[in-house]
């Protein structure tokens, strides 16, 4: 797997990748369309923007640009490479391409790790929900009909995966949408019962930026890591028909995705309603449907939020379980993991994944405030490690590409290698606001110890195959 290289040393772009990849061509672009629509929406902009919005007040809708634009390009860089490079691994493929061993080794034990961890969070989080429905069940029940369903659903064929997310994506669309079509009627005072609300919540209580510019960094830090869970798409990529176009397709598109559903959101609700009424924790949306008089905006908002994290829970075992496989075709996890079905699905992969998780479960169910909090410490800011691996990577591999296989240059990064350089320059800016925010510390350094071990580990194993060569 490792031996092809340059004459520079380096490996081949070929090598490793893929290219004879034995999983199943099963999504269609449908899927991943819907996938890469879906992914941007989840449990985070749907609840957790109300701490943003609480600590920037109307200037979230700047944090949410300003965050937008760095997922953005890190999605536009990881585009260009699995267009190029298409490999169930993605970005931990990339980075064994550009850096080496190490370094792949190192991105694709993080994710794994970050994976399975914010599982056991959605599969709780979706059982609390439902547990209030119907309390007959206990929470560990739900847990449980969870875990075992989307277990069976990423055992069988990947269609399979791919339709459910299809569907979860659809309801999360469109309940987005007519949440904005709703929100912008009463703007308007075309709603029964309302007038026109003009500026007065953008310009009052405070005016548009009530805590200057640093309110609007530190909204940044709040909502940034939503948009966690779009480098799935390029993941699923490799197991369509045609991985470059329709990872090409999925990536092009997440620049009006992200301005309708997540700066338009907040636009509508801080224009609606005074920013200062907003409380972290609680759904500004449901705040804005109450105040526009729908009956019942929370259980609607209810099985919104419980329909994102069933989607995202679905999403993540698949991404986990194709990852730790591509980490096994490498030779950077127990080979036993490479069994695949008749169907092209990695069993093996999958059931090892699902078991982590399982345990990340018991740990969030018995020890939420210790253990399990620990964990999700560990896992914080690994996001940021991933994207800025991400960048180092397309800054190695994109004058690669050039000089070895041009042609298969169909998705370019924007202003190479400016705008790479912008983006590792911006993460390195939510880092040191993550040092220096009480709240956001200790997530740092957990992730940063994680992060440091991994890299231990990567570097053990380096030193050791050269010996071997030796």
């Amino acid at each position: 797997m490792h031996d092809a290289t340059t004459q520079a040393g380096e490996p081949a772009l070929g090598a490793g990748t893929g290219a004879k990849e034995p999983l199943s061509a099963g999504l269609k672009q449908r899927h991943l369309t819907m996938l890469g629509l879906g992914g941007v929406i989840g449990a985070g902009l749907f609840v957790g923007s109300g701490a943003g919005i609480a600590v920037a007040g109307p200037g979230i809708v700047l944090s949410y640009l300003i965050a937008g634009a760095l997922a953005t390009l890190v999605m536009r860089m990881l585009g260009e490479m699995s267009a190029a490079i298409p490999a169930s691994g993605a970005f931990s493929v990339h980075a064994e391409r550009a850096l080496g061993r190490w370094a792949g080794f190192s991105v694709g034990w993080l994710y794994w790790f970050l994976l399975v961890v914010v599982l056991a969070v959605e599969a709780t989080g979706a059982a609390q929900i439902a547990h209030g429905w119907v309390p007959a069940v206990p929470q560990w029940g739900w847990v449980l009909l969870f875990m075992v369903v989307f277990t069976v659903a990423n055992l069988s064929a990947v269609k399979n995966f791919g339709e459910f997310e299809f569907w979860f994506a659809a309801l999360k669309v469109t309940a987005i949408v007519l949440f904005l079509t709703l929100s912008l009627l009463a703007v308007f005072g075309v709603l029964p019962d309302t007038e026109p609300v003009g500026l007065a919540n953008l310009t009052g209580h405070g005016g548009l930026l009530p805590h200057g510019w640093s309110g609007v960094i530190s909204g940044v830090l709040a909502v940034v890591f939503a948009f966690g869970g779009l480098e799935v798409v390029t993941i699923a990529a490799a197991e369509s028909d045609d991985p470059a176009r329709a990872v090409g397709r999925a990536v092009r598109s997440a620049v009006w995705r992200i301005l309708f559903f997540y700066v338009g959101s907040m636009l509508v609700i801080v224009t609606l309603l005074p920013w200062s009424s907003m409380q972290p924790g609680k759904s500004p949306y449901v705040a804005v449907l109450d105040g526009i008089g729908v009956p019942g905006a929370g259980q609607i908002m209810n099985i919104v939020v419980f329909v994102a994290l069933l989607s995202a829970l679905n999403a993540n075992l698949y991404g986990s379980s194709r990852m730790v496989f591509s980490l096994a075709e490498r030779g950077e996890a127990p080979r036993a993991l490479l069994k695949v079905s008749n169907g092209g699905v990695p069993r093996r992969a999958v059931l090892a994944s699902v078991a982590f998780g399982f345990v990340s479960v018991l740990l969030n169910l018995k020890w939420p405030d210790s253990v399990f909090l620990y964990m999700l410490n560990a896992v914080g800011a690994v996001l940021l490690f991933v994207w800025g691996l991400i960048a180092v990577s397309q800054l190695r591999l994109r004058p690669r590409i050039e000089r070895e296989e041009p042609g298969k240059l169909t998705l370019r990064m924007w202003a190479f290698p400016y705008l790479t350089w912008a983006a590792l320059l911006a993460m390195g800016g939510v880092l040191v606001l993550m040092l220096t925010d009480d709240s956001a510390r200790p997530q740092l350094l957990w992730s940063a110890g994680a992060t440091g071990a991994v890299l231990l580990v990567a570097g053990v194993r380096e030193l050791r195959a050269r010996r071997a060569r030796r």
